[in-house]
């Protein structure tokens, strides 16, 4: 049902070549061209600089890609939806960001497929950032997320709140501490997250607001995955700044300890993120009931 042209786009833009884009389109490689210079023509803009030994997508280009992708994607959500319908089912895609992957939403979403036999539930993990661009294109039906997005084209319903804390080993020499300083984080070896993640964001954004730099501190490794970060903790390689949930089977069990940081006040909203003509926002309704009862209405506080 696509149009055959932006079938060609996609597939062109994903290989950067006319002839491997032929192969996987079963077509020939005139065809494809044709295909690219008739889209072309009817956009009246050039999609792809094609230059010796180079190969990109043109600023029209990128803006051509995104509008196939999104439609692909809508086509291929109306027909699952309807064939759903007459299975009595409903299919939902959620997004994680990695940060959610080591918290208490995975255990509820599973909990909550597993008590409707009419509902599947599929989970994607990805940054924040590629969260928003796969709602926005309508490949995911919700994104669970720790900030909320500039643009005006989502609905939020908030889940829970999650404060950043201090996280080091059980037998660090802060760790009978009940509270750390940013002096005191200064002195230690740091293992953070990315910079481009929600956390690093907010610990930098927070640092600034007392006239702090994240360059005042010695980080020794960046990790985008919180498991690695815990494990080199517990390893004794450094500490780190990291949201309270994602740590709190590690907290339970005497693994790890969180400590707040002075001077820093660094909570923020865990939400659930889905476009405004979703049509079974019940479901979500249902989710954050199923994740309050299990968490007992509010994020779990921090145990030693």
């Amino acid at each position: 049902m696509l149009d055959a042209k932006l079938e060609t786009l996609l597939t062109v833009a994903e290989c950067r070549n006319f002839t491997r884009a032929a192969e996987i389109l079963d077509i020939t490689q005139p065809a494809v061209s044709h295909h690219i210079g008739q889209l072309e023509k009817e956009l009246g803009a050039r999609l792809f600089n094609r230059g010796k030994g180079s190969f990109d997508l043109t600023p029209e280009g990128e803006i051509a890609l995104r509008y196939a992708r999104r439609l692909k994607a809508m086509q291929r959500k109306m027909m699952q939806d309807i064939a759903d319908r007459g299975r009595h089912m409903t299919r939902i895609r959620v997004g994680i960001t990695h940060t959610s992957e080591s918290n208490t939403i995975t255990e509820i979403l599973a909990k909550y497929g597993s008590l409707n036999d009419n509902v599947s539930i599929t989970i994607i993990t990805d940054t924040i950032k590629n969260l928003y661009q796969m709602l926005e294109n309508f490949e995911i039906d919700i994104a669970v997320v720790e900030s909320r997005h500039p643009g005006t084209g989502f609905n939020y319903l908030m889940l829970d709140t999650d404060t950043l804390v201090c996280v080091l080993d059980t037998e660090h020499r802060l760790a009978q501490r009940s509270m750390v300083s940013v002096e005191e984080l200064k002195d230690e070896h740091m293992i953070l997250r990315l910079p481009s993640s929600a956390t690093r964001r907010l610990f930098e954004a927070t640092l600034t607001s007392i006239g702090e730099t994240i360059e005042n501190f010695n980080i020794t490794i960046e990790v985008d995955n919180i498991s690695t970060i815990k494990d080199l903790i517990r390893k004794g390689m450094g500490i780190s700044v990291l949201p309270q949930s994602a740590c709190m089977d590690e907290l339970r069990k005497g693994k790890l300890t969180a400590l707040p940081i002075e001077s820093l006040s660094m909570t923020r909203e865990i939400s659930l993120a889905y476009n405004k003509d979703f049509s079974r926002v019940d479901i979500l309704h249902d989710i954050v009931e199923l994740y309050r009862e299990t968490t007992g209405g509010k994020a779990a506080e921090a145990t030693r």
